[in-house]
């Protein structure tokens, strides 16, 4: 893995989801505003009943259900997956809402080229039910984090953060809203540093623009 810096590349994404397709939305937004400079080559659930399937079709966007309940095991679904993705020209691939534990049957032929978003200032509150664990715990703000995908859960280097305030008597609900306007900011923007060879990951980390990135990566607002 090197560090590249070059001209903007209009590079073709895969987007996977099990749900809704909020995040997706906000993809096929930023390419429709020339925010984000890149094709939706593909969407894929591994769900057939994602409501995202069908907003990628009204968006003329090509889909696929992979259903994991036909697979035995996570290795043969994840084989299954990349060979779906392999008949295809990626360049990157973006996990939006996408509920399942990825192996390294899949992760590795994607390292360095697969990111991830988390509800949370990682590496605080890796898992689920994070805005909940952050009000629990007495947080004054939560967050969301764009990553590098690695073999390890949530654990891969942070590209960009965003930051919410948590008020008095917040609810998990108030909170991951106010979250989620944010996390449709910044992750088609790390797409977009991806797509213009400015985003890599390295052997140390993540890094932008040939710098090493600190911890929690870039802080959003820059």
């Amino acid at each position: 893995m090197t560090d590249t810096v070059g001209s903007t590349s209009n590079g073709n994404i895969a987007i996977l989801i099990s749900g809704t397709g909020s995040n997706l939305q906000a993809f096929i937004d930023a390419v429709a505003s020339g925010q984000l400079q890149a094709k939706i080559s593909l969407v894929i659930s591994n769900n057939p009943d994602a409501a995202g399937l069908q907003r990628a079709a009204d968006a003329g966007i090509e889909t696929l259900c992979i259903n994991h309940r036909e697979y035995e095991h996570r290795e043969t679904f994840d084989a299954a997956l990349t060979n779906a993705l392999q008949k295809h020209d990626i360049d990157l691939v973006i996990l939006a809402g996408f509920m399942r534990i990825l192996t390294p049957v899949f992760i590795e032929p994607y390292l360095g080229r697969l990111l991830n978003i988390h509800p949370s200032l990682l590496p605080k509150y890796p898992g689920l039910h994070t805005h909940q664990r952050a009000i629990d715990a007495g947080d004054d703000e939560a967050g969301v984090t764009v990553h590098f995908v690695t073999p390890e859960l949530d654990s891969g280097p942070p590209v960009i953060q965003a930051r919410v305030a948590i008020g008095e008597g917040d609810t998990a609900v108030a909170l991951a809203a106010r979250v989620n306007v944010v996390e449709h900011k910044i992750y088609p923007l790390a797409a977009q540093w991806f797509l213009q060879r400015r985003l890599r990951l390295t052997n140390e980390g993540a890094s932008l623009d040939g710098e090493a990135l600190p911890e929690g990566g870039v802080q959003y607002p820059q």
